[in-house]
């Protein structure tokens, strides 16, 4: 088995490192390569494994303090947090007393519902944060939008309102913790004796015991539930973008407050226009002849048709901008502006008739047809000489 990394090294924070800067490296990184992000990416998941694993020892101060004056040797043969240790990291299951509890505590706002967690598990608890993922058109993401959107959540028990006990039904202390949650345990390993904190294992962690579960949630304090709400896209937003709805994630256990739901938006290609920031992009085919002697076509924007003059000889690839017609400013007030590309379209098929009248404006034209071809030519023949 290869030999671990320092944990300090995998969240990339100095040994002195506060607690609070230990936690944001571990958000950063967990957001990262959490497995939701990159799906069928063993590499990512493994990182994501490494930096739970690292994080999960650095945020709690008795496994810091051990981890700093042994390494990883304060984590084996039964030592350390938790009688699993880091042994083979199978699927976050080596963690002790709690140690993914607190992960997934932190990098999702609650264990939403999980049990035997440890001291942490003990009272109300915020509930996890959820992610919808929202598609919008390009007019919507443009000029914004109020959609109706159902998602399944956890949501407290009607029954025993969140408490996880059968109304009337008895609830005790723990006699085994004395309502802690936690036990300790003493240890002789090679370093000498080693005191450990574990969750309670007749109260798993909850400090108390109820008699007679809840018959609707099952002792859980919250039942899955369908919920539809509103949510009101603001005008700006681009592929990509993420709202925060706030409180509208999953109960939290215990009666605990909901968590927060995250909305990822995800912006449908439009046929005609492309964006850049706040601007929008087209292309305008328009004919030799309007090129050449001007004219006024419609354009299409996300207002509507406006009439847009083409100036006489203007050039294929030629750039024109309507102003303030482009994407609402997300922040500030404002709309970008529409850049129109002109597209010279050559025909394909021309009759006698036509070829004949365009051979006589040639013979006619002579160097003016095109001023940039005798330049071109008197290059070319310097070239050889």
């Amino acid at each position: 088995m290869a030999e671990k990394r320092d944990f300090y090294e995998v969240l990339g924070v100095a040994k002195d490192a506060s607690a609070d800067d230990i936690k944001k490296a571990y958000r950063k990184l967990a957001r990262k390569y959490h497995p939701d992000v990159n799906k069928d990416n063993l590499e990512a998941a493994e990182k994501f494994k490494e930096c739970s694993e690292a994080y999960s020892v650095l945020s709690d101060e008795q496994k810091r303090a051990q981890y700093d004056q042994f390494g990883m040797a304060a984590f084996e043969n039964g030592g350390g947090p938790g009688a699993a240790g880091f042994g083979g990291f199978e699927g976050f299951s080596g963690f002790g007393g709690g140690g993914m509890e607190d992960i997934f505590d932190m990098f999702f706002g609650g264990a939403g519902g999980r049990r035997g967690g440890g001291a942490a598990s003990r009272g109300p608890q915020r509930g996890a944060d959820l992610r919808f993922d929202l598609h919008l058109t390009f007019e919507e993401a443009a000029f914004g939008v109020e959609k109706e959107i159902s998602l399944s959540r956890d949501e407290q028990c009607d029954h025993c309102h969140g408490t996880g006990a059968e109304p009337g039904s008895k609830v005790e202390t723990c006699p085994e913790c004395h309502g802690t949650g936690q036990i300790r345990v003493v240890q002789n390993t090679m370093l000498g004796q080693m005191q450990t904190v574990r969750p309670c294992p007749k109260c798993h962690g909850e400090g108390k015991i109820v008699s007679d579960p809840c018959h609707d949630c099952h002792g859980s304090g919250t039942v899955e539930k369908v919920k539809t709400l509103k949510v009101k896209v603001p005008a700006g937003v681009d592929d990509g973008s993420r709202l925060r709805v706030a409180n509208e994630g999953a109960a939290g256990a215990k009666g605990g407050p909901h968590g927060d739901l995250y909305v990822y938006l995800f912006v449908k290609r439009h046929k005609f226009f492309e964006r850049d920031g706040n601007d929008v992009y087209c292309e305008v085919p328009i004919n030799i002849v309007q090129a050449t002697l001007g004219a006024e076509v419609e354009v299409p924007t996300l207002d509507g048709k406006v009439v847009m003059k083409i100036p006489e000889g203007t050039q294929p690839g030629r750039v024109m901008r309507l102003r303030g017609k482009g994407i609402p400013r997300l922040r500030g007030s404002g709309r970008g502006d529409q850049l129109v590309r002109i597209k010279v379209v050559v025909p394909t098929k021309l009759n006698e008739r036509q070829k004949t009248a365009l051979q006589n404006f040639a013979d006619m034209a002579k160097d003016n047809i095109n001023p940039e071809e005798k330049g071109f030519m008197d290059k070319i023949k310097d070239l050889f000489k």
